[in-house]
């Protein structure tokens, strides 16, 4: 249960990390860049209720057929984010084979966005900037946007005020990042898997996880094969953003190189000054986001992960980098 991890790789100015058993001072900023949600057939889908004091609100999604939705990012050789594509410069493959694509769209939709935020004791000389980033993510956000804040030392806790599940409320959020000091031990683990079962609450169809951290778990009762589990079950695209010092010894790019595959691209600032146009990023690629579905050629209710490849080329024929999912677990049919 006192399994330290620290993971992160590079986003350009980003570097691997390593991890050498625990994690130590550093860590995950899991960037997962894609969702991917299972529908079932003629069924309908009722996200959980809110928590105490959020009335009876539900969303609930009807579909007719099995669906798999992807959310995605492209990039081009350079790292920069690519707009204009149309479904037919797009190939979806699922364990090897090829799918056809039901639907296409690139368009600016409102997220429900957790900021999971790490407030033990060493994150003190930091915090001032780390509260900073988390603004500049939030007021580069869609307006709309439903947020929440988990902030957490060696205890978790939720930052919005009791009865308050979410805010588009800049100014309450804000309120949240400043509530509790630096001060305790790392519950990281702990931390993300409230940050992931509390968006299940949410009432927007995308969700959106971000971590920042400085350092591996040392707290929590949570191991690091059950945020892997939780993460690959989560309908949630997840960013980390490790805040650790270059000389750090735990690293391990081996660790962060698996987390990668199945989670998608960590970033780790060169510098506490390069928080903030991460965090900008961040929201810019949430913004720019393709979405993608389609109906499984494999119709087997069988409970097993399948692996999801994404690819696409412009029409003159350039490869572009495509970040999303890694896959799914179809659920058993009932």
């Amino acid at each position: 249960m006192r399994d330290l991890s620290k993971s992160l790789k590079a986003v350009r100015t980003v570097k691997d990390f390593r991890m050498a058993g625990h994690l130590a001072g550093a860590i995950l900023v899991l960037f997962l860049t894609a969702f991917i949600g299972f529908a079932q057939s003629k069924e309908t889908r009722q996200l959980p209720s809110n928590p105490p004091n959020q009335g009876d609100k539900q969303d609930t999604i009807k579909i007719n057929v099995d669906l798999v939705v992807l959310h995605a990012s492209v990039q081009d050789r350079n790292r920069l984010p690519v707009s204009g594509l149309g479904k037919e410069d797009f190939r979806v493959y699922e364990d090897g084979v090829l799918q056809q694509i039901e639907s296409f769209k690139q368009e600016d939709i409102p997220v429900t966005v957790g900021l999971v935020i790490d407030n033990s004791g060493s994150m003190r000389p930091k915090g001032n900037e780390v509260i900073a980033a988390a603004m500049a993510f939030a007021l580069a956000s869609n307006a709309n946007d439903q947020m929440f804040v988990v902030n957490f030392n060696e205890n978790v806790f939720f930052g919005l005020p009791a009865g308050t599940a979410f805010t588009s409320d800049r100014t309450q959020l804000k309120f949240a990042l400043f509530k509790f000091a630096a001060e305790g031990m790392t519950a990281l683990y702990d931390a993300i898997a409230a940050g992931l079962e509390h968006l299940k609450n949410g009432d927007r169809d995308k969700k959106v996880l971000i971590v920042i951290s400085d350092g591996g778990d040392n707290a929590s009762r949570q191991n690091l094969a059950r945020i892997m589990t939780l993460a690959k079950q989560s309908e949630a695209i997840i960013y980390t953003i490790g805040l650790f010092d270059t000389d750090d010894i735990d690293r391990n790019p081996g660790f962060s190189n698996s987390w990668q595959r199945l989670l998608g691209r960590f970033l780790m600032p060169k510098s506490i000054n390069e928080a903030v146009p991460i965090c900008e990023r961040i929201a810019r690629d949430i913004r720019s986001q393709y979405t993608l579905t389609y109906v499984p050629l494999n119709m087997n209710y069988d409970g097993k992960y399948r692996v999801v490849e994404v690819k696409a080329a412009t029409q003159g024929g350039e490869r572009l980098v495509v970040r999303t999912r890694a896959g799914y677990y179809v659920p058993l049919k009932p």
